[in-house]
């Protein structure tokens, strides 16, 4: 196997790839390969068809970047290029976490003033993984029934009050 770069016009996304990438995901994905670099290339088959790395090439895109460093998988038969694009993205998802391990890692990750937001994790899930766990109080006996009060609601624009 051998890494080549390709240029990013000649590549062909798969048009039956179930899997998504949203705006904010392709935009870590762009941070990532800002800060660490290309580390994980675009799989194609010997068609240019992307066979895994579609976030990868949409990130590229964003970033300016003409070309991409892919591996070619021609021997592929056509069962294999769909079984391997949706296993590529669900096996990843099968693994889990030592929370413990993790939660130690990020620590010493935000210690050293590293930009967390290129982690991937939204700000409520670093702060359940590094075990600060959550920002609110337990309610007491006598706050009950409270959440059954209804206040009223107010247009911001012409101030009419609405009732839940």
């Amino acid at each position: 196997m051998q890494i080549q770069p390709r240029p990013i016009e000649g590549l062909i996304p798969y048009a039956r790839n179930s899997r998504t990438h949203s705006d904010d995901q392709v935009a870590q994905i762009a941070a990532s390969i800002r800060e660490f670099g290309w580390t994980n290339p675009v799989l194609v088959d010997g068609d240019n068809g992307i066979i895994a790395g579609h976030g990868r090439v949409l990130a590229a895109r964003k970033l300016g970047l003409t070309e991409v460093p892919c591996i070619e998988l021609a021997h592929l038969s056509e069962a294999q290029k769909k079984a391997y694009i949706i296993a590529d993205n669900k096996l990843a998802l099968n693994g889990g976490w030592d929370d413990e391990l993790l939660a130690i890692e990020l620590g010493e990750l935000n210690a050293a003033d590293f930009d967390m937001a290129l982690i991937g994790f939204d700000a409520a899930g670093l702060a359940l993984a590094m075990g600060l766990g959550a920002d609110f109080e337990a309610g007491r006996e006598e706050d009950q029934g409270k959440l059954d009060e209804k206040s009223p609601i107010e247009c911001p624009a012409c101030g009419h009050e609405f009732h839940k």
